[in-house]
């Protein structure tokens, strides 16, 4: 049921109650439309009675990841008015990692979207739409007074007709003496100055009351629309003469600082000197601060080794004979979870306090996709078989780039891999995903020219074909000789596929 009635009892129980049911029974006086004539006081009575109203159910912005403060309403699913099942899909929220599908939990009607589709940092709680019961009359439902729309979401954009031209108003805000003036961030201090705006005519929404670039870029919206006009300068007080100072040396020339480029006019051809602001999604926004994070915070440490691949390359291309489709990197994805299966101290997390050993081997693959970069999680890798990890890679990787990655499908993980060796990448380093202490990164095949001995001892010219793996480990828990110790055993295990079987 999409809401409860708040007496407790059923609607038959109230018509009994108050004279509605059978014509005997409560005495009541028949009128001369046959119902009793107490009825219709009585039923007015309760429709008038704020108390037996059916409550809507408020649909919240849920928390769909651990590191989740505000989200972006995707798509709407269902429209108003359209009959929802337990169960059914909603809206689409774009979260800090992945879009991820909101689900009803009642049944009942679509009586209200509060927050349209394109809105965007919806604070977590904020209410984004209003379920009734099947019955009720969703078209006159009415937002609680206690929870309206998130005064965060920003709407999308749409042109709304203008009763009339628009009257130019000043909004010079007077500053009482004693009170502070308006700080300004050196971008939106240009911008004010070229368009010759005051930043008292908006807001500040900076921390700490600073006036940011973003507002005045609206500064400068509103006055192209034109509901605020251009400030004029203050005339200058006159300058009481004074008695000349003693001659001074000659000042050095003083460089004007070097000035931001004006903002570009949304809509407009881009014109010489100007840019365009790139609109940063959830995931760009929560991937920077966590690269910083990590940077900043995590003792990077490095060890590089060069692992023959040429055993992988023959037993791959027997699979592929016999139409099973694996790739390189589900050999140096089995190969890390078998080496950790070995060296369990190296399998550990920082939490903050103190490393834990995790009793479970999962192996986050980096995929990346349109939105940034996110890793779906290979669980229980080292127990997989190399196929059924070629599998779950494709499969995870898919949904993914589409979007679809469920929360328990890329949160967690214990070691990850990053693999650039098909975009030509020799080798690189990677950053650490924490509380993940170590990250694996994978460079491309290179044939090198090695001189080798036959079986007779002779000497000879052999190609082999290598990969360099450089792995990135965090110092507090996995120190170099561990890391070193690691990569031998990484390089052994990979370049002796039966080992994986």
């Amino acid at each position: 049921m999409a809401a409860s009635w708040r007496l407790g009892c059923d609607r038959r129980m109230l018509r009994s109650l108050l004279g509605f049911g059978a014509r005997r029974g409560l005495g009541l006086v028949t009128g001369a439309a046959g119902w009793p004539a107490g009825g219709g006081a009585a039923w007015r009575w309760l429709h008038s009675t704020q108390w037996l109203r059916a409550d809507p159910i408020k649909i919240l912005m849920p928390s769909l990841s651990p590191t989740m403060e505000e989200g972006n309403i995707v798509k709407w699913l269902k429209k108003e008015g359209e009959a929802v099942s337990a169960g059914d899909a909603l809206c689409e929220i774009e979260t800090d990692k992945a879009v991820v599908t909101l689900d009803a939990s009642d049944d009942g009607i679509l009586a209200k979207i509060v927050v349209e589709e394109g809105s965007k940092n919806i604070r977590l709680g904020s209410l984004i739409g209003l379920l009734v019961e099947e019955g009720e009359d969703w078209k006159h439902v009415e937002i609680p007074k206690d929870v309206g729309p998130p005064a965060a979401a920003s709407q999308p954009s749409a042109p709304r007709p203008s009763p009339g031209p628009p009257t130019p108003v000043l909004l010079k805000k007077e500053q009482s003496p004693g009170t502070l003036q308006l700080r300004l961030s050196p971008a939106a201090r240009n911008i004010l100055a070229k368009h010759k705006l005051d930043a008292s005519q908006g807001t500040a929404t900076g921390p700490r009351g600073i006036f940011t670039k973003e507002d005045a870029v609206k500064l400068v919206q509103m006055k192209q629309t034109g509901k605020i006009m251009e400030s004029r300068p203050t005339p200058a007080p006159p300058v009481t003469p004074t008695a000349p100072l003693p001659t001074q040396a000659p000042a050095p020339p003083s460089y004007p600082r070097p000035m931001v480029p004006p903002v570009s006019t949304p809509g407009q051809p881009n014109v010489a000197g100007t840019f365009t602001e790139i609109p940063a999604s959830n995931i760009r926004r929560v991937i920077a601060k966590r690269l910083t994070e990590s940077k900043s915070t995590v003792p990077h440490a490095y060890a590089t080794a060069d692992c023959d691949v040429g055993a992988v390359l023959k037993v791959r291309q027997k699979l592929v004979k016999d139409d099973i489709k694996v790739s390189v990197n589900d050999f140096i994805i089995k190969a890390a979870a078998v080496t950790l299966k070995q060296m369990p101290s190296v399998n550990v997390s920082w939490d903050g306090e103190g490393p834990k050993q995790l009793p479970f081997i999962d192996i986050s693959v980096a995929v990346a996709t349109d939105r940034g970069l996110i890793t779906p999680i290979i669980k229980d890798a080292a127990a997989k078989g190399i196929q059924e990890i070629a599998d779950s890679v494709k499969a995870l990787s898919k949904k993914a780039r589409d979007g679809k990655l469920l929360p328990e499908e890329y949160q967690g993980g214990s070691f990850s891999i990053s693999n650039l060796g098909m975009f030509g990448i020799d080798e690189f380093t990677a950053v650490i995903n924490p509380p993940q202490a170590c990250i694996l990164a994978v460079g491309r095949f290179r044939s090198v020219l090695k001189l080798t001995q036959d079986e007779e001892g002779n000497d000879k010219l052999q190609q082999q074909q290598f990969i360099r793996v450089t792995m990135s480990s965090d110092g507090r828990v996995v120190d170099d000789e561990l890391a070193t110790r690691f990569l031998e055993s990484f390089k052994a295990n990979l370049e002796n596929p039966i080992r994986l079987a």
